[in-house]
């Protein structure tokens, strides 16, 4: 009976020795899975919009927790039949028990590790602020880099150029004054576009021109010339006068001459600009009426021009006052009844052409008359001296 009873109290201390280890086991899992569950708290705060995988992830680990309780309390109670099993052997007991007390640990650490396995890090998410700014410098740099290729390759300088408006200039004159090269960039041409059509003016034919661009590498020069006002009469040269003032150094070729056109018999520069200026304030009327201007200087008036009219009218006006005198010949028409003179040299007075002609007739008939007066005189002083 004292044996029985040695056995049972040693068994019982045995029993309390294991019982305590795995209360402490249970302690510190306890503590580890309180922890797990805080830290798992955390990263659902953390990450609202994984809330449901972060819950599937808790359940498995808490029955994977389960599980590994229950194999704990079978592997307890396994060891408790054995040792009862086994009152007989001290020695045996011992090292049955800490074989098991290994193979608990073992299976706590293979929990330990399955469960970080099944828990991936969670990334952190990127902020939009950051994402923005990577945007906006990536961007611009693949557009520089696309843009880089771009020059590098023959499209860079495809144009096609068509010029509109031009009558007395050709194509190629105004491609010429524009500047455009085979060489230059369809980009650079359309950034240059008004500095292109302000060299095209350097042609003195050229009043006015604009480019304009349709995509993709077409662009149109439409130009407006200055038009022609009169010719200045040469033998059978006519040389156009530009509505600039400008006397064109080509002449025109007769088969491309207007029908009815304004001749102008003088061809100083200054003057045909003083001339152009004062036909751009003359109505329209009177200049369609006028044929030829020539100058005719008399003793007062050196700039006097001689304006003759398609009905044989003739006008005699300064050329620094033709603006102003002019246009009182529009009122002076309807008075006249035949050919005849406007004479605005020194205020303004009519007569006939008949009798200017007369009158110029009579002034030629006595000059030829005093001419040949003086010939008979120079005759008869030089017989006497051959005598």
């Amino acid at each position: 009976m004292s044996k029985d009873k040695k056995q049972e109290a040693n068994q019982g201390k045995e029993l309390s020795e294991w019982q305590k280890r795995n209360l402490e086991y249970l302690k510190k899992k306890a503590e580890e899975e309180a922890a797990l569950a805080e830290e798992k708290e955390k990263e659902r705060k953390l990450r609202m919009g994984e809330n449901s995988k972060k819950e599937e992830k808790t359940e498995e680990f808490s029955t994977e927790s389960d599980e590994e309780k229950e194999e704990i309390t079978s592997e307890k109670a396994d060891g408790q039949e054995e040792m009862s099993a086994e009152e007989s052997d001290k020695k045996t007991e011992e090292p049955t028990s800490e074989k098991s007390e290994e193979a608990v640990e073992e299976r706590a650490e293979d929990s330990k590790a399955k469960a970080k396995k099944k828990e991936k890090p969670v990334k952190p998410k990127i902020a939009r602020v950051h994402i923005l700014r990577a945007v906006t410098v990536m961007v611009p740099s693949v557009l520089v880099f696309v843009f880089s290729a771009y020059l590098l390759t023959p499209f860079a300088t495809i144009k096609n150029i068509e010029v509109k408006g031009n009558v007395q200039t050709k194509e190629e004159e105004i491609k010429e004054a524009s500047g455009i090269a085979d060489t230059d960039y369809t980009f650079a041409l359309l950034l240059n576009k008004e500095k292109h059509a302000d060299r095209i003016k350097s042609n003195h034919w050229i009043e006015s021109a604009k480019i304009d661009y349709q995509f993709p590498t077409n662009f149109t020069i439409e130009v407006k010339e200055f038009e022609i006002v009169a010719f200045y009469v040469t033998g059978e040269n006519h040389y156009p006068i530009l509505s600039s003032g400008v006397l064109d150094s080509t002449p025109m070729s007769l088969v491309n001459l207007p029908e009815t056109y304004l001749s102008v018999m003088f061809n100083d520069e200054q003057q045909i600009k003083d001339l152009v200026s004062g036909l751009s304030e003359i109505s329209s009327e009177i200049k369609q009426s006028i044929e030829k201007i020539e100058l005719a200087p008399s003793n007062v008036t050196a700039d006097l021009l001689k304006i003759t009219m398609k009905d044989t009218d003739e006008i005699l006006v300064p050329l620094s006052e033709l603006s102003k005198k002019l246009p009182y010949y529009g009122k002076i028409k309807p008075q006249l009844s035949e050919p005849s003179v406007v004479d605005m040299e020194a205020g303004i007075y009519s007569y006939s052409l008949a009798d200017k002609l007369l009158e110029e007739a009579e002034k030629k008939a006595k000059e030829e008359a005093k001419a040949a007066e003086k010939q008979k005189e120079k005759e008869s002083d030089e017989k006497p001296q051959e005598q």
